[in-house]
């Protein structure tokens, strides 16, 4: 089975079972869970930044799966930041701001998707200029609601 259609299913499950994924045993489970995806999210990344700077060879296949690794996982953390999860490396903001961090979040998953459909057209050039715009966004919204 391709990567794309396992991505494809596993985010067809989320969305169905979201609920379940909604709910935590108390806020040291969700913060724990929203640590989990965002480390792999920042190891896939990284790959793909080896790749644009220069540290790795470019692998067309390599760059596109990492990239629809990263798409999908974007979707996961943010239900874990629901009320009564406060804790971990995130700030109080993201409970007082809510409407702010939701924002943040909306703009990472658009500016990931966009990367990952830059990944699968293969053009370097455009992976760059998509990497740089999600980092971007990564940087911003762990300038307001991360800790240091």
């Amino acid at each position: 089975m391709k990567l794309r259609n396992i991505v494809l299913s596993a985010a067809a499950l989320l969305t169905i079972s979201g609920t379940a994924f909604a709910q935590f045993q108390n806020a040291e489970k969700a913060t724990d869970y929203r640590q989990s995806v965002m480390t792999i999210i920042g190891t896939h990344f990284g790959r793909i930044g080896a790749v644009v700077k220069g540290e790795a060879p470019y692998n067309k296949d390599d760059v596109a799966k990492n990239a629809a690794i990263v798409a999908m996982m974007s979707t996961l953390p943010w239900q874990a930041f629901g009320p009564g999860t406060e804790g971990g490396k995130a700030k109080s903001e993201v409970w007082s701001d809510n409407d702010k961090f939701k924002s943040a979040a909306e703009k990472m998953q658009l500016a990931v998707a966009n990367l990952n459909t830059a990944a699968q057209s293969g053009d370097l050039e455009s992976i760059k200029k998509a990497f740089g715009a999600t980092g971007q966004t990564c940087k911003g919204c762990h300038d307001d609601f991360k800790k240091k």
